[in-house]
């Protein structure tokens, strides 16, 4: 994989729930695999999940208070991915070359996020989730077998609604876009990506604890080329902006992971109503996905036949174009 525009930018791999210490996390990421384990420090790791002895995967190994130990030949790896204990001679340590390959990894918005490769540009700004007001609450991970900037892209439809979410956030009575404006959007630090204003949807159930159908405006940012931000007036609460966030982890070309973070006022009902009415969502996009074919996303548009409402549609594909980004999609 030589895509730069994803080697070197974060992507989600686990929820932080999942890596208590003493526990071990397999992940996939745009091809490789890789390990996250917790030292007795508190720290998490992520390396290739890979021994250099002799390839055994390092997450079915086990941690200790002294590192991480490969299950075949007990093998033990230190903090710093340096081998420190080799059972069957433990006078004499490997060298430099039979260390573990570390990656960057960090700790953010209830998730472990990972580069591969130069992390040259911080994390994606998120400012909802860490709003003290709101509830936060981290929804799947879900797979998919379409590429990553094809779920994106599903994100930011609005047209769907009526069709593949009737009788919740859409009717297919009431299908009409409005036009709305599409900008390009910055965020103060380097990162660009575009930002969709004017977004009006008449929705029957605009959220989890809506009771009547109304119109609902949305906003919508693409803050990294497989991550969008949406954030909506629902109903129920008026006044406040709710916002969900996609972020997908790219397990192969036509493969993903999908992640869903949830930053709402809704304090009444129980997180596991919460994740399955999101479920719920997810789940009625997932086939349309996965039906579509090519399922890497062609950035030529005159590939498939565009109308008004895909405005944010284009104008996503001539981002991703501009950026360079090869990994999911046909850029002819």
């Amino acid at each position: 994989m030589t895509d730069r525009v994803l080697l070197d930018d974060w992507h989600p791999v686990a929820a932080l729930r999942e890596l208590a210490h003493g526990k071990i996390v397999a992940a996939k990421l745009l091809g490789a695999d890789v390990v996250l384990w917790r030292d007795a420090a508190g720290a998490l790791h992520a390396w290739e999940d890979r021994c250099p002895h002799r390839g055994t995967r390092l997450s079915i190994g086990r941690v200790d208070a002294l590192g991480l130990t490969c299950a075949y030949h007990g093998w033990r790896f230190g903090a710093d991915g340096r081998c420190a204990h080799v059972p069957s001679q433990p006078e004499q340590l490997p060298g430099e070359s039979a260390s573990a390959k570390r990656f960057h990894v960090q700790e953010r918005y209830d998730l472990a996020w990972v580069c591969l490769g130069n992390a040259s540009r911080s994390l994606l700004p998120f400012p909802e989730y860490e709003d003290p007001k709101l509830r936060r609450v981290v929804c799947g991970p879900y797979d998919v077998a379409a590429s990553g900037p094809r779920i994106v892209e599903n994100f930011l439809d609005m047209a769907h609604f009526g069709f593949v979410h009737a009788g919740i956030l859409g009717d297919p009575a009431k299908a009409k876009v409005r036009d709305y404006r599409v900008d390009p959007w910055t965020d103060g630090a380097g990162g660009k990506g575009l930002l969709a204003t004017g977004c009006f949807a008449w929705q029957p159930q605009t959220n989890s604890l809506a009771h009547g159908g109304s119109e609902v405006e949305y906003t919508y940012r693409v803050v990294r080329p497989l991550t969008a931000i949406l954030t909506k007036v629902p109903e129920v609460q008026q006044g406040f902006h709710e916002a969900i966030s996609l972020h997908v982890q790219p397990l192969e070309e036509e493969a993903s992971r999908v992640w869903i973070l949830m930053a709402m006022t809704n304090f009444e009902q129980d997180e596991a109503t919460l994740r399955a009415f999101q479920d719920r969502i997810f789940l009625q996009d997932r086939p349309i996905l996965e039906a579509q074919r090519p399922r890497r996303l062609p950035l030529d548009a005159r590939a498939e036949s565009p109308v008004r409402a895909d405005r944010m549609s284009l104008a996503y594909r001539r981002y991703l174009r501009e950026s360079g980004l090869r990994y999911g999609v046909t850029r002819s």
